[in-house]
């Protein structure tokens, strides 16, 4: 097959493939970053009452942690089922999982209602949520990839990973919006539920356009390949887990390592700096809001220039340069927030956002081209997914508990650092994978597994 890795009679639809992935990712990532929002600036009060400022937040904070603990059980389960009857159907799934549990937390009593209840009612919504967006991402990325083509899959695949910042703009504007035009009394009884409600609305939207695209052609082919070797072989293939644990291991390690600069950073600089700027510079909640409103449209545009980038450079070298610059601005970041002046917030929010868009553009084309069609959603999605537990889900939390212990934003920027420093390291050991054949990626591993077989027959066979 030609490095093409789609039928041209596909080619059409990609644009309306990409719109579909990336307004369904936008909605799901509102959804996601809505809570974390909410976390930094209103859950502790509504949930946590009794804790003072700081501690309300933390506890926050840790409900928004525990939803990246039921990711990667998203990430086994989805990618089991997407690498077996297909992408689309995951999709579907996802979204109408992430969107319900939404709109129920819009609608949860909080302490003041029914006590220690709440919490842990918003705690299961949260890990329902997590769980949806653990097969989200690979599923998104990869109906993508998979339609295609190698030559320019970095921008194309880069479009969905916009979704992040867009839901971000979306959460932030709503909740900005809200917070202009009620006061806080009004805001913190019922006016942070709308956002939460409107998800219900979005899904709907989201449905609608995820329902009319097609499913992967590559995948397809690949469906059709695994069911003739099982018939010729008469027995099953190996389950995609086993498959990727014995053929790209080593793919998953690096996916893992190159996710924790990009997670850390991105959490740190667009979550917790909201309760860092309220409640230790003491900057205005709508200040706060809107330098990471303006920042994440920013970034919002710069997604797909620097996918189209790594279509020229390669993924390693557009990659490696986010996660140094990231490395580094970390220790200029809190300064700027700490002058308690709106530019200089802006600027620090927006800078950390163009080093993590060089690291976030290409990782999807990158982490795609790492798999082979029959176990791809199954790797990216592992490889993506069990580094958010180590990386994105404590980071708003240790950098509270950081600065709770220490009293300064020091030892935030040295744990960024060190995040910045094992991505680089991963990524290095990593191969280029630019311009790569997804569908002779597909051949290659079957021509093992078959060959596997053929083995393991003509042994038992001497025996």
């Amino acid at each position: 097959m030609s490095s093409a890795d789609a039928p041209k009679d596909t080619r059409g639809s990609l644009p309306r493939v990409v719109a579909a992935s990336l307004i369904g990712t936008t909605i799901e990532w509102y959804d996601y970053f809505l809570y974390g929002t909410a976390a930094a600036l209103v859950f502790g009060k509504l949930f946590f009452p009794n804790s003072d400022p700081l501690t309300g937040t933390l506890l926050s904070f840790l409900t928004y942690a525990i939803g990246f603990a039921a990711r990667p059980l998203g990430a086994l389960v989805f990618g089991h089922f997407g690498d077996r009857v297909g992408r689309k159907k995951l999709l579907v799934v996802s979204l109408l999982l992430m969107g319900g549990s939404t709109t129920l937390i819009g609608c949860l009593p909080t302490y003041d209602s029914i006590g220690a209840t709440a919490p842990v009612l918003l705690t299961v919504l949260r890990l329902v949520q997590g769980f949806a967006l653990g097969g989200e991402w690979g599923g998104a990325v990869l109906l993508v990839s998979e339609h295609g083509d190698a030559r320019r899959r970095g921008f194309w695949a880069s479009w969905p990973q916009s979704g992040a910042p867009a839901g971000n703009l979306l959460a932030a504007g709503v909740l900005s919006l809200l917070t202009t035009v009620q006061s806080e009394e009004a805001f913190l009884s019922w006016g942070w539920r709308v956002p939460f409600l409107l998800s219900a609305v979005l899904v709907g939207v989201g449905l609608w356009i995820r329902l009319a695209v097609d499913e992967s052609p590559l995948f397809k082919q690949a469906l059709a390949r695994a069911e003739a070797r099982e018939a010729a072989l008469g027995k099953p293939e190996q389950t995609p887990l086993v498959a990727v644990l014995r053929h790209h291991w080593r793919e998953v390690l690096v996916a893992m390592g190159a996710r924790m600069a990009e997670n850390i950073s991105y959490y740190v600089m667009t979550t917790f700096v909201l309760a860092y700027a309220v409640n230790h510079v003491h900057l205005p909640k709508q200040t706060a809001l809107n330098a990471v409103l303006i920042a994440s449209a920013i970034q919002f545009a710069l997604i797909p220039v620097f996918g189209a980038l790594s279509d020229r450079v390669g993924r390693k070298p557009v990659y490696l340069v986010g996660a140094v610059g990231v490395g580094a601005w970390a220790f200029v970041f809190f300064g700027l927030v700490d002058t308690r002046s709106f530019s200089s917030l802006l600027l620090a929010v927006t800078v950390g956002l163009v080093f993590h868009s060089a690291m976030y553009a290409p990782q999807a084309a990158f982490f795609s081209e790492l798999f082979a069609t029959r176990m791809r959603y199954s790797g990216a999605s592992i490889g993506a997914q069990f580094a958010s537990v180590a990386a994105g889900a404590p980071a708003p939390l240790i950098a509270t508990a950081l600065l709770k212990d220490h009293g300064n934003s020091t030892p935030i920027s040295v744990y960024v650092a060190i995040a910045a420093v094992i991505t680089v390291l991963a990524v290095l050991c990593g191969r280029e994978t630019r311009g790569h054949d997804l569908a002779e990626a597909e051949e290659e591993t079957s021509g093992d597994a078959a060959a596997e077989a053929g083995q393991g027959a003509a042994t038992a066979a001497t025996a």
